[in-house]
């Protein structure tokens, strides 16, 4: 049985058509909160943790890179800024030793102190190792951000701030979690170019 072809030009319009309609929609007003938070974990000079599973776990190491490094390019210092997903001999330690559900809690537990910052990254916002994670930064008193697509799910609820991507296709909500990213980058370099206070 023979199959229809497929038009390639017009999946791709569509994907982008859909990209550019759910980036629309994004609400600009909790966008703007994670903003105000990351000003003031960079005064203050704050441990900034991220987290996520999968591609997710990939956006996760790439802002870390880019809060980092990034941002030091015009700030003259960057984010200390760190992937829970990027050290693979104690993440498989403590799945091996615990769960998989504990492989970033149990970091945060050693690693967090009052007042720093953790940012997951969901498609869903229900992977049980991201919400144990939340639950330890309340725990520690870690402020929360949270970047989520199909409603938020349970970490929704949780997070001191959540950006929610309005889609249910982890494509474009995996997507857009990288172009606030690069959001959030572009902000601070602009931030830091024009003067903020006590930065440095």
């Amino acid at each position: 049985m023979s199959s229809l072809p497929i038009d390639r030009e017009r999946f791709s319009f569509d994907y982008i058509e859909t990209l550019c309609d759910v980036l629309h929609d994004l609400p600009t007003k909790d966008i703007d909160g994670v903003l105000r938070l990351l000003e003031r974990a960079f005064v203050e000079r704050r441990q900034v943790f991220i987290a996520g599973n999968g591609g997710s776990a990939a956006t996760a190491s790439h802002m870390a890179n880019d809060l980092a490094k990034g941002v030091a390019e015009v700030g003259g210092r960057g984010f200390r800024a760190i992937a829970l997903s990027d050290n693979v001999p104690l993440i498989t330690a403590i799945a091996n030793d615990k769960s998989y559900e504990e492989i970033f809690a149990d970091q945060l537990s050693m690693l967090g102190q009052a007042g720093d910052v953790l940012i997951v990254i969901s498609g869903s916002g229900n992977s049980t190792n991201i919400v144990r994670a939340v639950e330890v930064a309340q725990h520690i008193q870690i402020t929360t951000i949270a970047l989520l697509g199909m409603g938020g799910g349970q970490v929704a609820k949780m997070a001191d701030i959540s950006v929610i991507v309005p889609s249910d296709d982890y494509g474009p909500i995996e997507d857009i979690h990288m172009v606030l990213d690069h959001l959030f980058t572009a902000y601070l370099c602009h931030w830091l170019a024009t003067g903020c206070r006590d930065a440095g």
